[in-house]
């Protein structure tokens, strides 16, 4: 697999975003622009409202690239979806922690099959949650628009996110801790300008930045934008 995880700033394209009957051209058209991450949502149709991917589509694409998955799991019952990406062979996997029953056990879980392993917050949900599980967690995913609302784009993203982030960034840091701070939810080149120097680490991308028709275009206007920026 790619070793990316010392990168200073990670692009993590969203499957959901790609052409769903051209998977494994996309995939190749990731690659070939320097892209190492994959974000890959899983959904039970019940924690949000859309069940865009199944697992098997999700074997059959491990099977075909080194791309690092970055599984963030969105579900009411967790035991099931995470033996399954176990078993896949994904990279790393997050999870809600706000439907999470057992947190600090499920990291653990996660941890023993030689995964990184993080949590995921909603919006509203306070940094707080993460007082006594921050030292087990290799990454944290603050969303910045609430589950299930990013496609139909009639949800602005939280007013407070930058605050948020800064937050969490100094919790990090006072802990001496190297837990990654991922966002995802309507991800802009404004937002990778503003973050993108020892905020975030990881940036989840989804229709804000890329085209589905030009992958290769997209990712080569969001360098150039940043090449311009110095980001």
């Amino acid at each position: 697999m790619n070793n990316i995880w010392n990168e200073a700033k990670i692009y993590s394209p969203s499957l959901i975003t790609l052409d769903m009957c051209n998977l494994e051209s996309q995939i190749r058209d990731l690659e070939a622009s320097g892209i190492k991450m994959l974000h890959v949502d899983i959904l039970d149709g019940h924690f949000s409202p859309s069940m865009p991917l199944g697992f098997e589509t999700v074997k059959q694409l491990r099977n075909k690239t080194d791309l690092f998955f970055d599984c963030h799991v969105m579900t009411s019952d967790y035991d099931y979806f995470v033996d399954e990406l176990i078993s896949i062979g994904v990279q790393q996997i997050v999870f809600q922690i706000e439907t999470a029953k057992h947190v600090d056990g499920l990291l653990n879980k996660i941890h023993n099959a030689g995964i990184k392993a993080g949590v995921a917050l909603k919006p509203s949900t306070p940094l707080s949650v993460l007082d006594y599980i921050l030292d087990k967690c290799d990454t944290v995913v603050l969303m910045l628009i609430n589950p299930g609302y990013a496609s139909s784009g009639k949800e602005d993203q939280i007013h407070y996110g930058g605050r948020k982030i800064k937050e969490l960034r100094a919790m990090i840091q006072s802990r001496g801790l190297n837990t990654k701070i991922s966002i995802d939810g309507r991800i802009s080149p404004q937002n990778i300008a503003d973050y993108g120097n020892g905020l975030v680490d990881i940036f989840v991308l989804g229709t804000t930045c890329l085209s589905r028709t030009n992958l290769k275009e997209s990712i080569k206007k969001l360098g150039e934008y940043h090449d311009t920026n110095n980001i």
